[in-house]
């Protein structure tokens, strides 16, 4: 164990369980970070409720019996029952030792690996993606690094629209355009033009509106010529998508695309299904389910829109097929929606008609991670100087030109093909981290000036905190693999509040892993390069008054640079060494 306060709370837990075993169970023994101390336990007071004793006098009884010889030097009863743990030095020290010995930085491994589908991105076939796809996309990969570091097997799967009946329209202004032509606009990424062309020709043209609808007859009954010109169209499409999550460096790539065709042979099986559960329902002429417990605003049950009343199926039945896909075929025991937050019904209702059916065993289970939307300064959804949506490539090309400016005046000495490197790290790291920093359930306003910001809670800062590190190790000539063997020294109080802070990274990764919440992972990066920044202040490293004094301070310099470095590749975020 390389967490500071894991054998605090196994052995405290132990203690509890021990002296009173009819109450263990749900009380909350976990070691956390004091003003007043290194860590504080608050069990007493909750066990003090159950028992019906005074909180201090239980506080006190488990401070007599419990055993943290060798880790604790100091355990106190505080406040009005509080118990306030000073750590020891040594034990701080081997257990920074540890750390750095390890690859991993003490992160431990799941204690049962799943099989992890993170549903996440979704854009749709001949649309550009704009900067309502931003947050899923950068939320989910997050998600999926994290999951796969700590052994979770991760199926990525982009829930692309690539069906339905817009595809009669698109194919048909493909075909009048020519496929050379149609295939050399949609290269150039202008699939938002492509689009609109279309939508302006079928709203204008009946004879082109019935030439779509006969190419949507034939693309729905297999007509090889049809789906030919479709697979064009996906073709062109994820090309586009492509460049797009190269720019955004996260790691969807084109055999994660999961199209809403790919499900079409399953939709017949979800009625036939829902039919022999006797759970279909016939409504107003279409086939619908009513889950319970959901009702609309004059409180009468909310049926799920299976299949329309003219035959066609609806989004909830590519929904339930994918529920019987990623459980039935890929095995999933964790599926998880990166899926903005008013959507929070409809997977409600997806999950509730799932289980009714006996499509998701306890075994499996659904989690919607919902997120809020990206605001203007105006506090309404962003959007472009001409009112649509902002496209989500210009917003990364914008940010890369704006660090690049940015890293020019701070370093002009930095040779161009370095600057320009750096500055799409800075750049894109600026966008994810601004989004991911924030409570993904609620809408956060997007502001250049903040997020480029080299202080604050920012990835500049956090980016700049660890090019600074590695300029220590430039300096003093001093390969930092070198002093990981070293016994580091706690003599200051700031060599001993970065100590403590870089002993919690594992808690802050599972903390984050299992609220699904990247900001809580933020929150830690941020707070350990403020320690950082008191130790550089009240520690002199290169001048320290002896050899062993400096090369303890530079271990743990090389340490914070580590964390720092792996925090933010968790979250899709580049470290440069220098800029």
């Amino acid at each position: 164990m390389t967490d500071v306060a894991a054998v605090v709370v196994e052995r405290v837990a132990a203690l509890v369980a021990r002296l009173h075993p009819q109450v263990a169970g749900d009380l909350d023994t976990a070691a956390r970070p004091s003003e007043h101390a290194d860590a504080q336990v608050n069990v007493a007071l909750g066990l003090a409720k159950q028992l019906g004793k005074n909180p201090r006098e239980v506080a006190q009884q488990l401070a007599d019996q419990l055993d943290l010889s060798g880790i604790c030097t100091k355990v106190e009863v505080a406040g009005p029952g509080f118990l306030n743990l000073t750590y020891d030095d040594a034990h701080l020290a081997k257990l920074l030792k540890d750390v750095a010995a390890d690859p991993r930085l003490g992160v431990r491994r799941a204690d049962v690996a799943e099989t992890v589908v993170i549903d996440y991105s979704a854009p749709n076939v001949a649309k550009e993606m704009h900067v309502g796809h931003l947050r899923s996309t950068v939320i989910g990969d997050a998600l999926v690094r994290m999951c796969e570091a700590v052994g979770h097997h991760v199926i990525r799967e982009n829930h692309i629209g690539d069906w339905g009946t817009p595809f009669g329209m698109l194919i048909e202004h493909l075909v009048d355009l020519g496929e050379v032509g149609a295939a050399r606009e949609l290269s150039v990424g202008d699939l938002d033009g492509f689009y609109k062309q279309a939508r302006v020709k079928f709203e204008a043209s009946p004879e082109f509106q019935e030439r779509a609808r006969a190419r949507v007859v034939a693309l729905q009954g297999g007509d090889q010529d049809t789906l030919r010109l479709w697979e064009l169209l996906v073709a062109q499409s994820a090309h586009y998508f492509a460049t797009v999550y190269e720019k955004l460096d996260v790691r969807l790539v084109a055999s994660d695309l999961r199209g809403e065709s790919v499900y079409n042979d399953l939709l017949a099986k979800v009625v036939e299904r829902l039919s022999a559960a006797k759970l279909l329902t016939t409504s107003d002429g279409a086939e619908v389910v009513f889950p319970a417990g959901f009702t609309n605003r004059e409180n009468e049950p909310l049926p799920l829109i299976i299949r329309k009343g003219d035959g066609g199926y609806n989004y909830a039945t590519s929904d339930l097929a994918c529920v019987i896909d990623r459980v039935e075929r890929l095995q999933a025991t964790l599926m998880l929606y990166v899926v903005g937050s008013p959507q929070a019904q409809h997977l409600a209702m997806i999950e509730a008609v799932a289980q009714a059916a006996g499509w998701l065993p306890p075994t499996s289970r659904m989690v919607h991670v919902a997120f809020g939307s990206v605001l203007g300064n105006d506090r309404k959804m962003l959007k472009s100087r001409t009112g649509d949506s902002v496209k989500l490539v210009d917003l990364l090309d914008e940010a890369v030109q704006r660090a690049a400016a940015s890293i020019a005046e701070k370093n002009p000495e930095l040779p161009e093909a370095q600057r320009n490197v750096v500055a799409r790290m800075i750049g894109i790291g600026a966008v994810k981290y601004s989004d991911l920093s924030s409570d993904r359930v609620k809408d956060y306003v997007f502001d250049w000036e903040r997020m480029l910001s080299f202080d604050g809670n920012t990835a500049p800062y956090l980016q700049y905190a660890h090019a600074r590190i590695c300029s220590i190790f430039r300096r003093a000539n001093v390969e930092r693999t070198a002093t990981r063997a070293a016994t580091i020294s706690l003599g200051h109080a700031s060599e001993r509040g970065l100590a403590l802070w870089l002993l919690q990274y594992d808690s802050a990764v599972w903390d984050a892993l299992e609220r699904y919440s990247p900001h809580r992972l933020c929150t830690y990066l941020y707070e350990l390069s403020t320690r950082y920044t008191s130790f550089y202040e009240h520690c002199p490293v290169l001048k320290a008054e002896s050899d062993e004094l400096r090369l303890s301070r530079l271990a743990l310099c090389d340490l914070t640079a580590r964390t720092l470095a792996d925090g933010l590749a968790l979250l899709g975020i580049s470290s440069p060494e220098q800029m």
